[in-house]
């Protein structure tokens, strides 16, 4: 009987209809959503691919892999840099352990709820995916550290931009190839450090 009175009580309740998707419900403001990589002022990213996050994944939904900075090709302002980074949200279930082991503060949760889609890759998200878009200030990643700044100067805030004449690095790990003018710099460069050589003769026999 108390379960017929439940349902007596609700037939005369206002009923609450929600016409999604057309009108969207606001979302309260620390809404686990999607996931954001985080990028410092100047463009250059925050995570450093220390595989925190992954570890503390109760889902193992998240698969990173870190790689080493380089003058060359510079992704954050420290040693490391996540080359690789992956969410499976076919198994991520939105706990928010992820964002509380990052030491970083690069990986935080937006309030995007819309996650389905037809396809079981496509709900693998990626690095270029999940990174933040870039801002005012900002030049994309790899590109060189603020002069005369550390790892320390970015994390405590002091970086508020990128440098004035700052120019993003070529991805060479990516399989991005420098503009043949480039190319033909580092050669002259590379002949007038070692004058004696000679490009032309690869073959080391005796003439006769």
């Amino acid at each position: 009987m108390g379960g017929f009175g439940v349902t007596f009580k609700a037939m005369f309740k206002k009923r609450l209809t929600e016409q999604y998707p057309e009108e969207k419900k606001p979302t309260a403001p620390r809404f686990h959503g999607r996931h954001q990589l985080n990028r410092h002022p100047d463009g250059l990213e925050k995570c450093i691919g220390c595989e925190l996050c992954a570890w503390a994944c109760p889902a193992d939904a998240i698969y990173v892999e870190g790689a080493d900075n380089t003058e060359e090709e510079r992704y954050s302002p420290g040693e490391r840099y996540g080359r690789v980074y992956q969410i499976n949200y076919l198994r991520c279930i939105l706990c928010g352990l992820c964002v509380e082991a990052c030491p970083t503060r690069a990986l935080t949760m937006t309030n995007e709820y819309e996650l389905a889609d037809r396809t079981r890759a496509s709900l693998i998200f990626t690095k270029e995916e999940l990174l933040a878009g870039l801002q005012d200030g900002m030049v994309d990643s790899p590109h060189a550290i603020y002069p005369g700044a550390d790892e320390q100067t970015y994390y405590r805030g002091e970086v508020k931009a990128a440098a004035p004449g700052t120019e993003r690095q070529v991805a060479r790990s990516k399989g991005e190839q420098p503009p043949a003018d480039e190319d033909d710099a580092l050669a002259a460069a590379s002949r007038l450090r070692d004058p004696n050589g000679d490009a032309g003769d690869s073959g080391s026999g005796v003439r006769a």
